[in-house]
């Protein structure tokens, strides 16, 4: 073996061009930084990696997701032209997520019965209808409150069996070893459009209004179709198909999860900490339009920085090991200190940078939260109780809208948000003592 002047045999370097050390000795540091890069590269990307059929849905949802959110800032948007009071961005947010408080308890006993995939084909096909409309009315000028607020109502009727059926359609793409790391990536993809939704739709508005958001969103659910279309049946993760009836079938969940104490206490803190807590489609645009006095394209940039530290959180969650209570609790105590923070604030710059912190704490406390329901939850039952987590996050979104509506009204965006930071906080410290009561959940351990 030829050997250097400089001590470094040919042999060694031949190693170091490969592996981008250029000959430089290796040292045990250097390959455990190496070792640990891949270590969580892999880790955060498996599901991604081991199942074609989750590679379809993840890029599908990304597209599509990306419109949504679009549309979202285009809706809140043109009820502020229409109406000019913050009431009627609470009573948008009511609209929207009234069929999901009517319908969200009996939502997951028809996801347990049919075909999840032809399901979710179906409530997506549904939602591109409501989309389009809403680009119709608003091009031609006919768009009113009343219209705004009845399409938004009909796009929550869709939701209300879109959102359980996406969720247990997870389960089947990746099966129960990589649920917790498939959340974590679904709960990345919504909040990477968080980013992109948003701020396309800033400019979007700003330059051409809000119906070609509406159009482009539209456009954007033949993606998730055409991903949906083209699955291998075959591939999917085999379910015990529920054959009870709707009203039994929910009771039978509501009995399963009264009665797991700790199942209890995540579907408990996660109603009451998203109904107070979580109204950032009613207090964000309130935030941009009337405390930090912006325009559209500022509406759409503090949304995207909510989005890039949610987004953030969710790569946190990814990597790590499996669903965890502490980063669930360590979320929702965080978004409570946060929002305190946020309340006196009325600087568009400072407002981004809290809003980047609020949505790493948002995606660590419904990630972590939403796979402890999961991994909980037997087959049979799965759809159900998926069901119940919605409905606990969203479920009171319309009396957490007009909440958090009538608080902004009455005191402007610091009372709303001082209410909801405080809430919070006093809301996870009393569900930390119940927990240490009932003992270690036997869900709260890593699957990975």
């Amino acid at each position: 073996m030829a050997r250097r002047a400089d001590g470094i045999t040919d042999t060694g370097r031949a190693r170091g061009d490969r592996d981008g050390t250029s000959g430089a000795p290796s040292t045990p540091r250097r390959r455990s930084l190496t070792s640990l890069a891949l270590a969580v590269q892999t880790r955060t990307f498996r599901s991604l990696r081991r199942h074609r059929n989750y590679r379809l849905f993840f890029a599908g949802q990304l597209v599509s997701l990306a419109g949504s959110w679009m549309q979202n800032i285009a809706l809140a948007w043109l009820v502020i032209q229409l109406s000019g009071s913050p009431l009627a961005i609470g009573i948008l947010a009511f609209c929207r997520f009234l069929p999901f408080t009517v319908l969200g308890l009996f939502a997951g006993v028809i996801v347990d019965r049919f075909d999840t995939r032809r399901l979710v084909m179906t409530t997506q096909a549904a939602a591109m209808t409501v989309s389009a409309v809403l680009a119709i009315v608003t091009f031609t000028g006919t768009a009113s409150l009343p219209m705004v607020f009845a399409l938004a109502a009909l796009g929550g009727v869709a939701f209300a069996f879109d959102a359980p059926g996406r969720q247990a359609l997870t389960f089947q793409l990746v099966g129960p070893r990589e649920l917790p790391n498939a959340v974590a990536l679904n709960s990345g993809i919504l909040n990477a459009s968080r980013i992109v939704g948003p701020a396309i739709a800033g400019v979007v508005i700003a330059t051409t209004g809000t119906g070609v958001c509406f159009a482009l969103n539209a456009l954007s659910f033949l993606a998730v179709l055409a991903a949906l279309a083209s699955m291998d049946v075959d591939a999917l993760h085999r379910v015990e198909r529920a054959s009870t009836g709707v009203m039994r079938g929910t009771l039978e969940a509501l009995s399963f999860a009264l009665h797991d104490k700790q199942l209890r206490i995540v579907l408990l803190l996660v109603a009451l900490v998203s109904t107070v807590g979580f109204n950032f489609n009613v207090l964000v645009p309130l935030l941009a339009s009337s405390t930090v006095h912006v325009g559209p394209r500022g509406f759409g940039l503090l949304s995207a920085a909510f989005g890039l530290g949610a987004l953030a959180g969710a790569l946190v969650t990814a990597t790590s090991h499996g669903a965890s209570w502490r980063q669930m609790a360590a979320g929702a105590g965080g978004f409570g200190a946060l929002a305190l923070a946020l309340a006196p604030i009325h600087s568009a710059v400072l407002a981004g940078a809290l809003l980047v912190a609020v949505g790493v704490c948002f995606t660590l406390f419904t990630a972590n939260a939403n796979a402890l329901v999961q991994l909980g939850a037997p087959d049979h039952l799965r759809g159900r109780l998926i069901g119940l987590y919605l409905f606990a996050f969203v479920g009171l979104a319309p009396l957490g809208g007009l909440l958090a509506g009538w608080l902004a009204d009455l005191g402007g965006t610091p009372l709303a948000f001082g209410v909801a930071g405080a809430t919070t906080i006093v809301t996870m410290t009393v569900a930390a003592v119940a927990r240490s009561r009932a003992g270690r959940p036997k869900q709260d351990v890593a699957v990975a």
